[in-house]
C-alpha cells in the first residue's frame, strides 16, 4: 500500500452522499498530487495541506525532534488531582498534596510568530475551536513530536496533555492510575485555558479518556467544554475487540512487567529491544537507534519507566467498564451531534479489530486506514498530520 485511504463504511452506491464526498476528499489529500508542469519531477510535488511528496507518496522530513526539544516547548503546572484543578504558584504554596503535570500549548501571535507558553485566556474563554491532542501508551506526549512539526504552523490553538505518569509529568508512587483520572486532567486543562469547543485527537489508550469525556458531555449537556469532533486512532473503542500481543501490555501488567520496567529505566538498549519485541512497528519499518533513544529519554524522565508496569492495566479497566466506554453506545446517544472518525493501521496487532468493528457498529463514522504498524506517529507522521489537519479545519479549527 502506498498511502493511507479512507474506507467507506457501507457497501453501497453513495457517490452523491456528502459524507462519501468527505471521505473522497481525505483520500485525495493522501494519494493525490497537484497537477505538475511538463518535466517537473514527481519528488517536487505536494499533496493538499502541504504534505511533502516523494515519488507521489507523502514523506516526513529527515528531522528528528528530540525529547528535550519537545519538553522545552511546554511547561509543568501544579495540579490538584483530588479537585481536578490546575493551580497557580501562589495557590500551590505550602501544599503537599499536589502534583506537577506537563502541558504544551501552541498559539500564533498577531505578528505571525509561534508561541508555546501555557496561559489562561484573559477573557475566560472565547469561541475559537481548539485542537486537543491526547497521547499513547507508553511514550506519552512526545509521541506527537514528529506529527506536530508537520501540522500547519498556524493551525490551532493546540493543546497537548501529558497524563500523570508519562513524559515530563510527575510519577507519584502508589498513584491510582485510571481512565477517569486522565479524563479529569484533560477537563482541568480545558477549564484553565477557557476552552469552550474542541476537536479531540487521540492515539492509543487515551481513546478511553475521550469516551469518558463524551459520556460526561451526554450527562451534563451545556456544561464545560463541548467536543465537536473526535478522531480516534489505534485505540480501544469496544471492550470485546482488544488483541494485544503477549509481549505488550499483557507482559507489562504481569509481575514480570515490574522487572521489565526496572531494566528499561536503567538501559536504553534493554528498552529498545523490548519495544521492538512488543511489535510496536511494522515489519518493514527500520526504526533507528536515535528514534528509540529519544523515546526512551521521554519515557524515563523522573523515574518514569515504572509506568510501563503501573499504567498497563487499561485494557482490563476497559472490560470492567465496557457498558460506559463503548463507542457504539455513545454514538447512538450522541445522535450525530459529534463528528466521529476512527483510524487504524494495516499492520497494527493491538487494535485492528476495533477499526473493523467501527465500520459495522458505528456506520456514521468515517474510517481512515494508514499503512504501517501501531506507532503511526513514528512511521507515518506526514499522513497522520494531513488527516488531522483536514478534520480540524472541517470542524472549525482555524489556520492563522
Amino acid at each position: 500500500m502506498d498511502g493511507s485511504k479512507v474506507v467507506p463504511t457501507e457497501a453501497r452506491d453513495n457517490t452523491q452522499d456528502p459524507h462519501h464526498r468527505q471521505e473522497q476528499d481525505a483520500a485525495q489529500v493522501l494519494h493525490g498530487v497537484q497537477a505538475q508542469e511538463p518535466g517537473q519531477d514527481s519528488h517536487d510535488g505536494q499533496a493538499q495541506d502541504g504534505v511533502q511528496l516523494q515519488d507521489g507518496v507523502p514523506v516526513q522530513e529527515q528531522v528528528l525532534v528530540t525529547a528535550d526539544e519537545w519538553f522545552a516547548g511546554g511547561e509543568r503546572r501544579w495540579y490538584d488531582p483530588a479537585a481536578a484543578l490546575l493551580l497557580r504558584e501562589d495557590e500551590a504554596s505550602g501544599r503537599t498534596d499536589l502534583l506537577k503535570v506537563f502541558g504544551r500549548v501552541t498559539r500564533v501571535s498577531a505578528d505571525g510568530s509561534r508561541r508555546s507558553e501555557v496561559e489562561l485566556d484573559p477573557d475566560g474563554g472565547s469561541d475559537e475551536v481548539w485542537l486537543t491532542m491526547l497521547p499513547g501508551f507508553p511514550e506519552g506526549s512526545y509521541g506527537w513530536a514528529q506529527v506536530d512539526r508537520l501540522l500547519p504552523v498556524g493551525l490551532g490553538p493546540r493543546l497537548y496533555v501529558e497524563p500523570v505518569g508519562q513524559g515530563d509529568s510527575d510519577k507519584p508512587r502508589g498513584y491510582a492510575y485510571s481512565t477517569v483520572e486522565r479524563a479529569d486532567l484533560v477537563a482541568a486543562w480545558w477549564q484553565e485555558l477557557g476552552v469552550r469547543r474542541t476537536v479531540v485527537v487521540t492515539f492509543d489508550y487515551t481513546s478511553l479518556a475521550l469516551l469518558e469525556l463524551l459520556r460526561r458531555q451526554l450527562e451534563r449537556p451545556g456544561e464545560g467544554t463541548t467536543i465537536t469532533a473526535a478522531f480516534m486512532v489505534n485505540g480501544g473503542l469496544y471492550p470485546d475487540r482488544h488483541t494485544h500481543p503477549l509481549r505488550g501490555t499483557p507482559l507489562l501488567r504481569s509481575p514480570l512487567g515490574a522487572l521489565v520496567a526496572r531494566r528499561s529505566q536503567q538501559s536504553a538498549v534493554a528498552f529498545g529491544q523490548g519495544f521492538k519485541q512488543a511489535q510496536m512497528y511494522s515489519r518493514g519499518y527500520q526504526v533507528t537507534e536515535a528514534e528509540l533513544v529519544e523515546t526512551w529519554s521521554a519515557l524515563v524522565r523522573r523515574d518514569g519507566a515504572r509506568f510501563l508496569h503501573e499504567g498497563a492495566g487499561f485494557v482490563k479497566e476497559h472490560r470492567r467498564n465496557g457498558a460506559r466506554w463503548d463507542l457504539a453506545a455513545i454514538a447512538r446517544a450522541l445522535d450525530g451531534s459529534v463528528s466521529l472518525t476512527v483510524g487504524g493501521s494495516t499492520e497494527d496487532p493491538y487494535e485492528h479489530r476495533q477499526v473493523a468493528a467501527s465500520g459495522t457498529r458505528v456506520p456514521e463514522a468515517e474510517i481512515v486506514t494508514f499503512p504501517g504498524g501501531h506507532l503511526i506517529t513514528t512511521e507515518q507522521p506526514a499522513m497522520f498530520a494531513a488527516v488531522i489537519s483536514r478534520i480540524a479545519r472541517r470542524h472549525g479549527v482555524l489556520e492563522q
